[in-house]
């Protein structure tokens, strides 16, 4: 009587979890490519519109310092063979950049002066008190902000000849500060409602009038809201050219915008490394401006100790 063959070994059952968390292996020989996902595939399409849209920031900029140090500057961005100061010293002087850049600071710092006060107080009854002709006013005056200057320098040039106003540095920062004042009161309307009332009833209370308030307890309070105008108001004026082509007639009166144009040559010839030279010149009083203040940005009022329940 023969032995009968053992039976096979049955395999040990596992778990449905043990199954998941087992390794793979590859059924055949060549190891599948990852497919990019959804998402990866956003990602780096947004990654690849932030690169070009930083290069297209970073070259002008790399144009600007390698012209500025090259004897030879032309439209080429390339690194100059021999760097050289020369740009900068034929540019240094009172005709070309002084004299601009001083009136330049009278203009565009008595403008943002006037807006910035300006719009302090018409800001101050569209945020403060309610009034059916509020809405409508800040639309008037959101629509303004739409006008382009060139839409309303024929009629404002008639008038500066008729009121002599012409060719005046006062009336060019006149109307420089008019210009941006509708979007100055905006942005001053908006940061003036985040100001809390009762502490100015609290100044109220203590015996003082509305202008007081205004002064003492909500413009201290609204320093990075001022500071964001202050800015932003600047700027513009600063790097107008068209208002002040228009209303100054004196070369000894244009601003440091008008007198980048003189390196604008006849017949296409262009000054390349004298006018980068100039630009970054140019650029520097906005950029020291924007150091100096830009701590008030993060700034702000705090309601911890200044409104109890």
């Amino acid at each position: 009587m023969t032995d009968a063959p053992a039976p096979a070994p049955t395999p040990a059952r596992t778990s449905p979890r043990a199954r998941l968390l087992a390794p793979r292996t590859a059924v055949t020989g060549t190891p599948r490519t990852p497919r990019l996902t959804r998402q990866r595939r956003q990602r780096l399409a947004a990654d690849a519109g932030l690169l070009v849209m930083a290069a297209a920031f970073v070259v002008p900029l790399l144009w600007l310092v390698f012209a500025s140090l090259d004897a030879k500057a032309k439209l080429r961005v390339s690194p100059p063979s021999s760097p050289t100061l020369d740009n900068f010293s034929a540019v240094w002087t009172d005709e070309i950049t002084f004299t601009p850049m001083l009136n330049s600071f009278l203009i565009c710092g008595s403008g943002t002066l006037m807006t910035m006060v300006c719009a302090a107080l018409a800001a101050y009854p569209l945020s403060r008190y309610r009034s059916r002709y509020a809405r409508p006013y800040l639309l008037g005056v959101l629509f303004t902000t739409c006008l382009p200057i060139t839409a309303v320098m024929v009629p404002v040039y008639s008038l500066f000849v008729q009121i002599n106003l012409i060719d005046t540095m006062y009336g060019t920062a006149f109307f420089l500060a008019t210009s941006q004042l509708p979007f100055a009161i905006w942005l001053m309307k908006n940061f003036m409602d985040g100001v809390p009332v009762v502490l100015e009833e609290a100044a109220w209370t203590d015996g003082a009038n509305w202008f007081q308030a205004l002064v003492r307890v909500i413009v201290p309070l609204m320093g990075p809201g001022i500071t964001v105008v202050t800015i932003y108001s600047f700027i513009m004026m600063w790097g107008n050219f068209f208002v002040p082509f228009m209303l100054l007639l004196d070369p000894e009166k244009l601003p440091a915008s008008v007198s980048i144009y003189t390196f604008f040559g006849n017949y296409g010839v262009v000054a390349y490394g004298e006018l980068a030279a100039f630009s970054i010149l140019y650029s520097t009083p906005v950029l020291l401006l924007y150091i100096l203040i830009s701590r008030r940005l993060g700034g702000g009022f705090t309601l911890g100790g200044g409104v109890k329940g």
